[in-house]
């Protein structure tokens, strides 16, 4: 049996390559989420862990969150999936798609804790990947912006065919996938998910040259 973790931030490249190792036949240890030290945001996005967690009971997954700082994460990540490997989870699947810095830090992190690095949209088209998770029938929302080039007016908007095409009127050098840290999303319904995540009550909010989605309220709908 092929346990795995899935780093996960909450947004769409993971959790479509959570989806993609699940039907090359990997079985889901857990979905790993990497907080801030008060344990109150995860560190990829800014989300609320409270909405992670949501997530994970949508999807009905196991979720492991992990209190870290900037300064010992590293090493805080490296002994949570060596702890992992001990329980008999022996690959790890990732959602980067080109960003080569990041996956040198992968490789020598799974490398340490002697773990198998899964990346299934490694240097995959853009476009295909926006488009593919898409057409699997996942449905995601606009959570942050980078302020300088996306507005707050962007938040909340749902990443399908009309935001795409939207985005690429906008400007045709952001990445359809964001990938250089553009916008990112929170995901809320899927082949994966056994309810669906409706988000309410939300507002938006400028922190650090970013736009924020607050949201008030989370609920979890059967579909």
């Amino acid at each position: 049996m092929k346990k795995a973790f899935i780093s996960w931030s909450g947004g769409k490249d993971c959790c479509q390559s959570a989806y993609q190792a699940v039907q090359q036949g990997f079985q889901v240890a857990c979905l790993l989420n990497m907080v801030t030290n008060d344990k109150r945001r995860s560190c990829s996005h800014g989300l609320s862990i409270r909405w992670i967690r949501l997530q994970a009971e949508a999807m009905g997954l196991p979720l492991l969150q992990q209190a870290t700082t900037s300064a010992n994460y590293e090493a805080i990540y490296t002994s949570t999936i060596s702890k992992l490997k001990a329980e008999g989870v022996n690959y790890g699947v990732f959602g980067d798609i080109d960003f080569n810095p990041h996956r040198e830090w992968i490789t020598r992190i799974c490398s340490n804790a002697k773990i198998m690095p899964i990346l299934p949209l490694w240097q995959e088209h853009h476009e295909d990947v926006a488009k593919n998770f898409i057409d699997l029938g996942f449905e995601a929302i606009v959570i942050a912006t980078q302020a300088d080039l996306l507005g707050e007016e962007w938040l909340g908007r749902k990443f399908d065919a009309a935001f795409l095409k939207e985005l690429s009127a906008h400007d045709d050098e952001i990445s359809p996938c964001g990938e250089a840290g553009e916008f990112h999303t929170i995901v809320v319904d899927g082949p994966l998910f056994k309810k669906r995540l409706e988000l309410q009550d939300t507002k938006t909010e400028k922190r650090n040259n970013h736009w924020y989605l607050k949201i008030g309220k989370g609920i979890l709908v059967s579909k």
